[in-house]
């Protein structure tokens, strides 16, 4: 791993947020002053493609990099913010259906957040 992208997988891995391109740059040019929007994005690429992390993508927003480990996403339906979620493990009847293997799954659940229920009834007032 270079050295770039091992400060970028850190800074992703450490993240409780789900990171845009432009928010992982900002925290990488802290430590690397020197580093380009370019490199950010390609080599959070290279860590997606290799699985380490994951990119969540959410039509009409930004792509959005977080940690690889297991879980599901919540995503409000208005303000686009994203919550992480565990849901039961889904593997095991999706290769019963499948009746074989697959990449993985992604499961990204739409609802209207807390904030977002309160200010739309306020606004129904």
């Amino acid at each position: 791993m270079t050295k770039y992208e091992k400060a970028i997988y850190d800074i992703v891995a450490a993240s409780h947020e789900h990171l845009t391109v432009s928010q992982v740059y900002e925290r990488l040019k802290e430590s690397c002053p020197q580093v380009v929007p370019a490199t950010v994005y390609n080599n959070l690429n290279k860590l997606w493609e290799a699985g380490l992390i994951r990119k969540v993508s959410i039509e009409g927003i930004p792509d959005r990099y977080d940690s690889a480990h297991k879980h599901d996403h919540l995503v409000c339906r208005h303000c686009g913010k994203i919550m992480d979620i565990s849901f039961e493990d889904l593997t095991a009847p999706l290769r019963s259906q499948l009746g074989e293997d697959f990449l993985f799954y992604d499961l990204k659940v739409y609802y209207l957040c807390p904030e977002c229920r309160a200010a739309k009834g306020q606004k129904a007032k």
